[in-house]
């Protein structure tokens, strides 16, 4: 194996995620790490200077900052520079991530959206973790995956960066109905049905939002669902517990992604129903376990 080449990296947000890509490329590669709250730490780096001396800048953050952050940062990066976004969720414009760097950058600098079942803790633990890069040249995704040689993060190429970004975006609302039917006790059974139900409402959305044919099945859609909807340690999977129990002013990406759809009309909820049951228990979470027991009297079968 050749030997792996040394890159700056320039982490933005130091959250799990940020943590985790520390983890990630320390010791193989020089990185620094900018965070908009100080960091006790972390040593203090100036945001344009670090940019402007990275070959890969990697976003962090979640995406409602996204679209500030990357217009703060392009005038300083350099022509060579790659970005990289985790982000997931739709910002305040409805816009996903790819859309929000395809705005910004106006194709003057390559970027990838990098999605997939990668808890942070499992890879700050050292534990296997695999990704979808979305990238629309070969030679990116090559400069991308050479940054991570040697990790335990595994990556798989993927043109569809729109539909990488909507899978992910959908897995959020699905994971919060298992964590509300685990909640209730329903079953083994009952965790099949969503898993199925939930893959084909999320291929049609993807595919309705312009998304290629069977990316939900792939690393960013089902192995990234079936990651959330069942770890332990998942925040929507707990949301989802959270409402059945009647909570209420929760906060999570998925509860803003549906307020995002909503708002902008994104998807037809006429045709998925799952969909619209996780609507109906974030926005009415009195009546949650009721609303899970009337649907799962006559379920959609695909």
């Amino acid at each position: 194996m050749s030997e792996i080449r040394a890159s700056k990296v320039l982490i933005i947000g130091y959250g799990e995620m940020g943590h985790a890509m520390q983890y990630l490329l320390d010791g193989r590669h020089e990185v620094s790490i900018w965070n908009r709250h100080p960091v006790g730490n972390l040593a203090p780096v100036v945001l344009e200077e670090a940019a402007a001396d990275a070959a890969f800048v990697i976003y962090c953050v979640p995406v409602t900052p996204l679209a500030e952050l990357a217009t703060r940062v392009l005038p300083h990066l350099g022509a060579g520079s790659v970005s990289i976004s985790v982000a997931k969720g739709l910002d305040a414009s409805g816009r996903p991530a790819p859309r929000i760097l395809t705005d910004v950058y106006a194709n003057s600098r390559d970027f990838g959206v990098l999605y997939g079942p990668m808890i942070a803790e499992e890879i700050r633990a050292g534990r296997p973790a695999f990704a979808q890069v979305g990238v629309s040249r070969q030679a990116v995704f090559a400069r991308i995956a050479s940054l991570y040689a040697g990790s335990a993060l595994s990556l798989a190429h993927s043109h569809d960066l729109h539909g990488i970004a909507w899978a992910s975006v959908l897995k959020n609302i699905y994971a919060m109905l298992f964590g509300a039917a685990d909640t209730l006790q329903l079953g083994d059974n009952v965790r099949g049905y969503l898993a199925v139900a939930a893959l084909a409402e999320m291929q049609a959305i993807v595919t309705a939002a312009g998304g290629h044919a069977g990316t939900a099945r792939q690393l960013a859609g089902l192995g990234d669902l079936v990651t959330t909807a069942t770890s332990t340690g998942s925040h929507h999977h707990e949301l989802g517990g959270q409402l059945v129990h009647g909570a209420s002013d929760l906060h999570g990406e998925g509860i803003h992604t549906l307020a995002m759809v909503r708002t902008y009309g994104l998807v037809d909820e006429t045709g998925y129903p799952l969909f619209a049951l996780a609507r109906q228990l974030v926005e009415q979470p009195s009546v949650a376990a009721t609303a899970i027991a009337e649907f799962l009297r006559h379920p959609p079968l695909t």
